[in-house]
């Protein structure tokens, strides 16, 4: 059994036209990972916590409308040793701007097929894009 504590959080796959995959960085960090973070106790639910995170976080609106569970995956947290973050992860449609605020540092898009050597956090690299790689991307009737 291990030591490791188990971080609980719910994480945000956005995409553009072209398919790319928004990722963020915290300030402080190396790695980029997907925007979203931990419940908060007066959260309603898995898609309220990643619109308000979403809101803090980047100054984006997020539409609850289409939003699709990709699945829960797990991984050695990237920015606090000893621990795993276990991720609920959804695809969501959210309106810009698409700006670093509150700890994030960084803002880009990218390729989930093409991630070449960029410093990206295991949850992610390993799970999260190759999952959304091998999904088309969706375009809803309002797009």
């Amino acid at each position: 059994m291990s030591d490791e504590q188990v971080i609980g959080i719910v994480a945000a796959v956005i995409r553009d036209v072209q398919g790319r995959v928004l990722m963020v960085r915290k300030r402080g960090a190396t790695v980029w990972q997907q925007p979203g973070g931990k419940r908060d106790a007066d959260d309603l639910n898995d898609l309220h916590t990643i619109a308000r995170e979403l809101h803090e976080e980047l100054g984006c609106t997020m539409h609850e409308k289409g939003a699709r569970w990709i699945g829960r995956f797990s991984a050695p947290a990237a920015n606090e040793p000893g621990h795993v973050v276990e991720a609920e992860v959804y695809e969501v449609k959210a309106d810009g701007p698409f700006e670093a605020q509150a700890e994030i540092e960084g803002v880009c898009w990218i390729d989930p097929a093409a991630l070449g050597d960029m410093p990206i956090a295991r949850l992610s690299r390993e799970f999260i894009l190759p999952a959304v790689a091998a999904t088309p991307v969706v375009m809803h009737p309002q797009d």
